[in-house]
């Protein structure tokens, strides 16, 4: 299993798991925690497990989770193929409004983890697109936030060659400016906000 940090965004890892191929099929580790742990220096523990399923071109996000009380995410495609975009929105991080995409398929077996503060959302690339969300805390009410994922100031690179299906919530989201002026958007440094303490930049 190769765990690697993605540049464009610090706190996000992209994992490529070993493959076994015989005549059956194929066997892959899909998560390893203390593997995670070593690379995080911290506990990856998961407290939920969630699965969405989505038509051909239905863009789900940006969305997060206002620290406290953070959730970490490790994602997965079970089903179909999608474009899984991570978003740096921690105010005051170096890299903020910094996006990095990746394919994440069955097939390929490749995982995103999304550590607490970072936005996330996927564009379905086929019907019946399943993917699962392994989270590192359980909902709680209220601490959700979402970015307009059309933002042209963030221009995320979604790829896609028609308008997309949004949730009402999702078209409604404020834009990355607007947000910025609620101060809604969790602020770095992360290890900070763990214990309540709130740096501006």
């Amino acid at each position: 299993m190769d765990i690697r940090e993605l540049p464009e965004v610090p706190g996000a890892h992209v994992i490529v798991p070993r493959t076994w191929p015989d005549p059956r099929g194929t066997f892959f580790e899909s998560l390893r925690t203390d593997l995670m742990g070593e690379v995080l220096g911290r506990p990856f523990e998961v407290r939920q497990i969630n699965y969405s399923t989505s038509r051909r071109n239905t863009l789900r996000g940006v969305h997060g989770v206002l620290i406290p009380p953070g959730q970490a995410k490790y994602v997965t495609c079970v089903r179909g193929a999608l474009r899984d975009m991570v978003v740096d929105l921690r105010v005051g991080s170096p890299t903020f409004g910094n996006s990095a995409s990746t394919l994440l398929t069955p097939e390929n077996g490749v995982a995103v983890h999304i550590s607490e503060g970072l936005g996330h959302g996927f564009l379905a690339l086929t019907d019946d697109t399943c993917i699962s969300y392994a989270l590192s805390t359980g909902h709680v009410p209220g601490t959700q936030f979402e970015i307009d994922p059309l933002d042209p100031e963030l221009a995320l690179p979604w790829g896609f060659e028609e308008p997309p299906l949004l949730s009402a919530k999702d078209a409604g989201a404020p834009s990355l400016r607007t947000a910025l002026e609620r101060d809604i958007l969790p602020h770095w440094p992360g290890p900070e906000l763990h214990h309540g303490k709130r740096r501006h930049p």
